[in-house]
């Protein structure tokens, strides 16, 4: 029996106590300082508050001044945070946690730097674990996995990264189950980055959703080309942008477009997307939400200033990136949705 200590009591952070303690694996599920109710809650009922299923029977719950005492012992630590979470997850967790056990982390994004590089989280942390001289081991999880979903034990297949194999096929060993198939990869750069590249792209085959709704009605029964047509486009930028990363593997680009299917279908993005695609600007879809964070949003705009950067250089060109290039202005310059269809087409 292993012991997985999750840190952050995410929806999808939660999600995963659920593989690991039904193979009979000990789970602690710790709260960050954002987390306190859902740690009470969970405490009190034995279910999270967002989730329709109990958690299964012997999960622990801690909460963030617990944080060292649930780390001890454990055989891996799962970080749970959202991206909005990568900077307290780096300053204040990642220094609490031993050399010999290896992380696993569920946070998806891209960072983007000066030079228009995109940096993947786990090279975010492990700047900051160079500096503070610690040996760590940093993975990630990729692939298309809604939490609710896993939770009920919907048939899911996603990619485990790190840059050791065994340690990966380790942490398969503890979390497979006939419900939650993993493969393995020591490409953390394109797994990261694919599935970080979806969040905005997906933003943008849900503004058809509210373009149609716009034009036939908010009941009207859904429209499939136009989604089919940015869905087509997105992958086709995802593709250049993978290219850029030195991760252009079709493994990758699979695993991404995996994730932007799913990402459409539901959650955040395809809110705001369909509110925007209404006719609203971003701070009245952003109002509409009431405060959910839309890491979409922030993923998006990285990508596109790191493009721009790029393009300045001779490297990339803003043309290849027509879809990604409208994304950011609807974000960052507040202008209406005007898909630019035209510059989709080609001649081959």
């Amino acid at each position: 029996m292993a012991i997985v200590t999750i840190i952050g009591a995410s929806m999808m952070g939660s999600a995963l106590a659920f593989p690991a303690r039904e193979n009979g694996h000990e789970v602690r599920l710790v709260g960050t300082h954002l987390d306190r109710e859902i740690i009470d809650v969970s405490r009190a009922t034995g279910r999270h508050p967002k989730f329709t299923k109990d958690f299964p029977a012997g999960v622990k719950y801690y909460q963030v001044e617990e944080m060292e005492s649930a780390i001890a012992g454990s055989d891996m630590i799962i970080g749970g945070v959202s991206s909005f979470g990568v900077d307290w997850f780096g300053d204040v967790v990642l220094p609490k946690i031993p050399d010999e056990i290896p992380v696993l982390s569920v946070t998806k994004g891209l960072w983007d730097t000066p030079e228009g590089k995109l940096l993947t989280y786990p090279d975010v942390w492990q700047k900051k674990l160079d500096e503070l001289g610690k040996k760590l081991e940093l993975n990630a999880i990729g692939g298309p996995c809604t939490s609710y979903e896993l939770v009920a034990h919907d048939q899911t297949e996603v990619a485990f990264c790190g840059r050791n194999m065994e340690t990966l096929r380790k942490f398969k060993s503890i979390m497979a189950t006939d419900y939650y198939h993993i493969s393995l990869s020591t490409d953390v750069t394109g797994i990261e980055s694919a599935v970080a590249l979806k969040n905005g792209y997906a933003l943008g085959i849900a503004l058809t959703i509210g373009l149609n709704q716009k034009a036939f009605g908010i009941d009207s029964e859904l429209h499939f080309n136009s989604q089919a047509a940015i869905f087509g486009q997105a992958v086709k930028e995802m593709s250049r942008l993978l290219d850029y990363q030195g991760a252009g593997t079709l493994e990758n680009l699979c695993v991404g477009a995996g994730d932007l299917y799913v990402t459409v279908y539901g959650g955040r993005t395809r809110l705001v997307g369909i509110l925007l695609g209404r006719g609203l600007n971003i701070d009245e879809a952003k109002a509409e939400l009431n405060g959910v964070t839309l890491e979409s949003l922030v993923v998006a705009v990285r990508v596109a200033r790191a493009v721009k950067v790029a393009a300045t250089k001779g490297i990339l060109d803003v043309k290849d990136f027509p879809l990604l290039m409208h994304v950011d202005e609807i974000i960052t310059d507040k202008k209406e949705v005007n898909i630019p269809w035209e510059s989709f087409t080609f001649e081959v």
